[in-house]
């Protein structure tokens, strides 16, 4: 099959065996401190000609494929007419298409209205991957992430009272040490308000190309180690208290430690799997030589 693909082209773990259908290359806001992610490209718009070109040719590879991606960073950014003109295009070809998904952000949510929304949802965009990161107002201001603890919960539920799933990330050591407290409190404020379906935590990793950006708005930043960062996850979990089933992992290449359960079902054998852990050591944790962001 010929190259449909601009590189590099990310996906969401959960997506590994599932159609990547590339709309966009780039991010649209690609500023966050942390991220590397889009460096190197330019946000830009694919046509609808390539785009259903390009779905023509996946289907004559995956023709039964029930779920399908569009990438690239937040494909929810795209004109709302414009998203429906792909979900249409799909949804007549793959006969047993169940879902799309997509990367989205607070902004391009809360620029849709209800009524898009619900219309999106109905032409089977069915779940959003939603960055997190922090629900800490102060932490979300120096990693130039763009949202407020505020606007996040916002557009969480809004996307979920029209029936679109959220997964949601946050990440372990973002906020360092001066400012960890505030940053697992707020975080769990997040989760707590909303109606969340998925739920992971990533342990912050800095890749070469980002360090020196990150701390020029970061500029106190203090890491955290294993023990330190353990110690967020545990306080993360005691702190949540979902009011809906939501489907908890840390299994990111980044982690020290892989975890998994459905809270607030099992929130007691996840502390206890930590307590475990916390007694054991450092033997007890994925080498760091294992690990990537």
């Amino acid at each position: 099959m010929q190259n449909i693909y601009t590189y590099p082209l990310f996906r969401p773990p959960a997506e590994a065996n599932n159609i990547i259908l590339q709309v966009t290359h780039g991010c649209s806001y690609n500023n966050c401190s942390f991220c590397s992610m889009y460096k190197n490209k330019s946000f830009e718009v694919k046509s609808l000609e390539e785009i259903f070109a390009n779905i023509d040719l996946l289907y004559t590879q995956y023709p039964k494929t029930s779920r399908i991606f569009l990438a690239d960073g937040d494909a929810l950014t795209l004109k709302t007419n414009f998203l429906l003109e792909i979900l249409n295009y799909l949804n007549k070809k793959f006969l047993h298409l169940r879902r799309v998904s997509v990367y989205a952000s607070a902004q391009n949510i809360l620029s849709k209205s209800q009524e898009q929304l619900e219309e999106l949802s109905q032409h089977n965009l069915k779940l959003l991957y939603f960055g997190i990161e922090t629900g800490d107002n102060l932490i979300l201001k120096k990693i130039t992430k763009g949202a407020t603890k505020e606007n996040m919960i916002q557009a969480l539920n809004k996307v979920s009272s029209v029936g679109i799933k959220t997964s949601c990330t946050v990440i372990l050591g973002i906020a360092g040490k001066k400012y960890t407290q505030q940053h697992i409190k707020n975080t769990a404020d997040i989760i707590n308000q909303t109606k969340i379906n998925y739920l992971s935590t990533l342990q912050l990793g800095l890749e070469d190309d980002v360090i020196e950006k990150f701390y020029q708005h970061f500029d106190d930043f203090i890491p955290l180690n294993d023990a330190e960062t353990l110690d967020e996850q545990k306080r993360f979990i005691e702190q949540i208290n979902p009011t809906n089933k939501v489907i908890f992992r840390s299994n990111h290449a980044s982690n020290a430690l892989h975890l998994a359960g459905t809270l607030p079902k099992d929130k007691n054998k996840l502390l206890e799997e930590l307590k475990i852990v916390e007694d054991i050591g450092e033997d007890a944790l994925i080498p760091k030589h294992f690990r990537s962001f």
